[in-house]
């Protein structure tokens, strides 16, 4: 499978794209980003340097990806999602008379965006996070707290409320702030099973938890 790369798209030096990718007008990657096969970067999207994205990444149009963040395989980001890696993010030194550099220095943080996760149009992630296996974040939300592996999660600051099959599908909600209930439920669109205990969840098939 060969590479799509648009006309209009800049790719630095030193960026690898793995086989069947698709690169989509005025994207802008940066040296040393590495995409896996079969990703798909939407219009207008930025990737910063050194960004690691795994294998059938799908980002929508207009995405933000700063430096720090690292994409498992499988994961989507809807359009209009911000990545950011800095808490206390300045232009200028105390004095305002040397503007600051963009290289990375004792304030980056960095995030990780685990396999199978999808981010919803519109979010803004923020720094020293990890977004979990097949977690979804609702459109809209500001995420400022890691969310666990196949949990819903919606809000600004986003939350839990929820959590959801490998198909997308929910599978138990509860409130914002509580732990959620404890036993096994079934995905009632695809019926994988789970059991939630805690707030934790774990895969009960044998056939699924054998192939992660």
């Amino acid at each position: 499978m060969s590479v799509r790369i648009h006309p209009t798209a800049i790719i630095e030096t030193n960026v690898t794209l793995g086989a069947g990718t698709s690169v989509w007008d005025s994207v802008h990657i940066r040296h040393g980003a590495t995409l896996g096969e079969e990703c798909i970067v939407g219009e207008k999207s930025y990737i910063a340097y050194d960004v690691q994205i795994g294998n059938r990444v799908k980002l929508n149009a207009m995405v933000y990806i700063c430096y720090g963040v690292t994409i498992e395989d499988g994961v989507m980001i809807s359009a209009g999602t911000v990545f950011t890696n800095d808490v206390f993010p300045r232009a200028t030194t105390p004095d305002l008379k040397s503007l600051r550099g963009s290289d990375p220095d004792e304030e980056t943080q960095t995030t990780l965006v685990a396999a199978g996760a999808t981010i919803g149009a519109g979010c803004t992630v923020g720094s020293n996070l990890r977004i979990g296996r097949f977690a979804m974040v609702g459109m809209g939300s500001v995420v400022t707290r890691d969310v666990r592996d196949f949990h819903l999660a919606i809000g600004s600051p986003a939350r839990s409320i929820g959590c959801v099959c490998r198909c997308g599908a929910p599978v138990a909600r509860w409130s914002a702030g509580e732990a959620g209930p404890s036993g096994e439920f079934a995905c009632p669109k695809c019926e994988r099973r789970y059991a939630l205990q805690a707030g934790a969840v774990t895969e009960l098939d044998a056939m699924v938890s054998s192939q992660t």
